[in-house]
Parts: C-alpha cells; structure tokens; sequence
C-alpha cells in the first residue's frame, strides 16, 4: 500500500470491544487513518488507550447508529474512504417471544444501520475515486438455527442488501465485502446470556437453558477476535477482495453442515438437540 493510499480514512463501528477494538486496532497497524465509533466518552478512552499501549493511534467518535442524522454528521465529518459496519449485538429470542419492539431494534441496529451509513459514505467514496464497505454478518446470515430468528433474519437481510450494493456500486470503484465469522470470543455471548435471562417464563425455557449450557462448553474452543480483523484488514487492503470471507473453523463446519443436510433431517436433530 503507498503512503497516500495508508492514510484513508476507515470509520468501524462498534469499536469498543471484540472484533470492532481488534479491527479498529489492526488497520491502524496497516497504517490507515483508523476512527471507531463508540456511545459514550469512557468507551472512547478505552479505545484510545488499547491503541496506546500498542503504539498505535486511533481516533474515536461518539455515534449511537440508530440514529439518523448522527450518523449523517458523523460521516460527512469523517469523508471516509472505507466502513466496517460491526456494530450489533446478540439477540436471542424464540420468534414467538420477541415483541415488536425488541424486533425493531435488532434490524436498526444491524439492517438499517449499516445501510444508512453506506448510503451516507457512497458520496465520499466517489468524490475519492473508490472506497470499500465491509459489513460483518456472520455464519447466521447462511445458516439459521432455533432461538435467534431475529438476528439471522437480520444478518440475512444484511446479505441480500450488500450483494444488491455489491453490483450497483461496483461502476463507481466502491468494492463491497461480507465478512461471516462464526464463534468467537467477544461480548456478544454475554449480550446473549442477558437475553436468555429474559425469557424466564417461557414455553421454550429448556430450550434456552440448553443453548445457554452449549455456550458456556464451547466458550474455551472459540477463536480470537484478532483473526477476524486481520480478514477485515486484507479485505480493505487487497486490491481485488473477495466478495465474501467466511471466518472460524466452526463457520465452515456450519456452512457444510446445512449445504448437506436435508431440512427435515436438520430440524429433528436441532429439535432432539434442544427439547423443542
């Protein structure tokens, strides 16, 4: 990469913790002007002190993603060359329990979000030349699985969205990039034990107690955020990035695992699996 080229502008989102710290951290080793989006001033000084202690800078800004003109602002301040739109959370909930308010907030946050603010930033990028948008999906956004309906039904919009974006960008020199990781350690399991903790009550309880269990057994065998950002950091670098990065071990074995099995077969075993 030259020295202009190093020193675009990459705005990630949800750069606090977990795959949004480590990618923020990781371009600005790969000597991109690095800005992570956080919602309060204490998670911005985390930010700018993890990137301290490596020797390495990141700005930070304060930007809540549900909300419109913030990010309009925070955009058009940023003129931003590249976005990694990682802001999310867990959401896990049997579709039956989620009620409309709780459905609305996970497709702001992971639909409408990440879109808007690609809309906001195609602009820029064509005023550069170019630019890249990275939206990191996951594994649920190929495959879905029992009590997180809500999020794979977000992170699957999320795919149908940017292969549309993918093609009608692509005259402007704008590349548009999934990244699907699976299992890693990151603050989204506890995002996701608090939802569990929710759901007291519920017809689907035995269900969620086991996928709580199945969290906590398969927590020492997840990977390191780091590896997801460094696949982030080569999709933003690479001068002809694939259109989709699928990440983790688990990830390949899931992704196998529904291209192979029938549907009736898959939905006994989740079925037997979990007590639904």
């Amino acid at each position: 990469m030259s020295t202009a080229q190093s020193r675009r502008t990459v705005l990630t989102t949800g750069a606090n913790s977990g795959i949004g710290l480590e990618t923020a951290l990781e371009l600005a080793r790969r000597g991109f002007d690095s800005v992570g989006s956080v919602r309060s001033a204490a998670k911005a000084k985390l930010v700018r002190q993890a990137a301290a202690k490596l020797g390495l800078e990141v700005r930070t800004v304060l930007l809540d993603v549900t909300d419109p003109e913030a990010c309009r602002q925070v955009v058009d301040r940023l003129h931003p060359w590249g976005l990694v739109n990682n802001a999310g959370y867990g959401a896990v909930g049997a579709v039956e329990d989620v009620d409309d308010d709780e459905a609305h907030l996970v497709f702001e946050t992971m639909v409408f979000a990440p879109v808007r603010l690609a809309r906001a930033a195609l602009p820029h990028m064509r005023t550069q030349g170019g630019g890249r948008i990275v939206n990191v999906s996951s594994i649920y956004g190929v495959a879905t699985t029992p009590l997180s309906g809500w999020y794979q039904g977000a992170k699957h919009a999320l795919e149908g969205l940017s292969d549309a974006l993918r093609i009608e960008v692509a005259r402007d020199g704008v590349k548009v990039v999934l990244v699907e990781p699976g299992g890693f350690r990151t603050g989204i399991w506890e995002d996701a034990a608090g939802e569990i903790a929710k759901r007291s009550g519920s017809r689907y309880g035995t269900a969620y107690n086991r996928t709580q269990m199945g969290t906590r057994l398969a927590m020492p065998f997840m990977g390191d955020p780091r590896s997801v950002a460094k696949v982030i950091g080569k999709a933003l670098s690479a001068r002809s990035p694939r259109t989709r990065y699928l990440v983790g071990v688990d990830a390949q074995a899931i992704s196998l695992w529904h291209s192979v099995l029938p549907d009736q077969v898959r939905d006994r075993l989740y079925r037997a699996g979990l007590g639904l």
